[in-house]
């Protein structure tokens, strides 16, 4: 009998043990911070500079195109239980607003371009600031910010991981100055599907030219190809890219209208899967560039 008590006590000891390490993941889960960011690269970003501290969920996937999203139910209700929700701002998200009131979130709104200067065209104010990598910096500045305040225990962490990320970003704005400063002035012309690309074109010293507006939801109409046909034309415009969240058409209208040829797939609103070529904001960027070089240089 005792020998059945002594026994008895060790496996109720074993068993706790057993359940101490299965649940302690699960408990160190549930303390992460939960935070929302409104689409895939700003989704990014967060986790870059949150790291092991935040519970990312992204609203926008990746291939997705944020300017036409639909809101699910779902999107209220992670909004609903998030603590900090990222935004891109600049008119980028035309739906969050909505999404904010039906899920009555309590949650702190976070808009990560706020101090960036945007870039204004004929269609209006342009969104896409990150293509600009000094302002994915202001977007880190930003994002650290607004966790060290949501979770002050966590800010050496928070800094530390901003700190490190704004080192790889500015490595990666000095390689894109090199890499598009080596392609002839000359032949610095392409097209793009939707005008994605002004703030890479203003830093980097690029010309787009796009059927499409800053906005995927406009049409692009037959008079705006054919005068863009006519420009490709004129300028002897080497390339016309496609892009991972536009429909081709446009752009292969034109190359075969133009005989400009098609210079592969730029990433301008979203990330790839994690399988393919732009997985982070970093692997985007690089290989647009890699894209962008690779039917221009030669």
């Amino acid at each position: 009998m005792r020998y059945f008590s002594v026994d008895r006590r060790m496996f109720f000891a074993a068993a706790v043990a057993a359940l101490a390490v299965t649940t302690a993941p699960a408990r160190a889960e549930s303390e992460r911070l939960p935070v929302v960011a409104s689409f895939s690269i700003l989704g990014d970003l967060v986790k870059s500079v949150g790291g092991e501290r935040v519970d990312v969920a992204t609203i926008v996937g990746p291939d997705g195109d944020a300017h036409v999203y639909q809101p699910t139910p779902r999107d209220g209700r992670r909004l609903a239980s998030a603590r900090l929700v990222f935004v891109n701002g600049l008119g980028f998200e035309g739906w969050i607003d909505r999404l904010i009131a039906a899920s009555r979130t309590k949650a702190a709104i976070v808009t990560v371009s706020r101090s960036a200067t945007p870039r204004a065209d004929a269609d209006g104010t342009d969104p896409h600031a990150w293509q600009d990598v000094a302002n994915a910096k202001i977007y880190v500045g930003n994002i650290r910010d607004a966790l060290v305040e949501a979770d002050p225990s966590g800010a050496e962490a928070y800094k530390a991981n901003a700190n490190r990320y704004l080192a790889e970003l500015e490595a990666l704005d000095q390689h894109i100055l090199r890499e598009i400063g080596s392609i002839p002035t000359p032949r610095r012309r392409v097209v793009s599907t939707h005008d994605a690309f002004g703030y890479f074109a203003a830093r980097y010293g690029l010309e787009f030219i796009a059927p499409q507006g800053v906005s995927t939801e406009s049409e692009a109409s037959a008079r705006g190809i054919a005068r863009i046909i006519d420009a490709v034309r004129a300028h002897e415009v080497p390339a016309v890219f496609l892009e991972n969240i536009v429909d081709p058409r446009f752009a292969k209208r034109i190359a075969a209208e133009t005989g400009a040829r098609i210079g592969g797939t730029l990433y301008s609103d979203a990330l790839s899967d994690a399988k393919g070529p732009a997985a982070t904001y970093i692997d985007l960027m690089r290989h647009n560039v890699r894209e962008l070089t690779a039917a221009l240089a030669r």
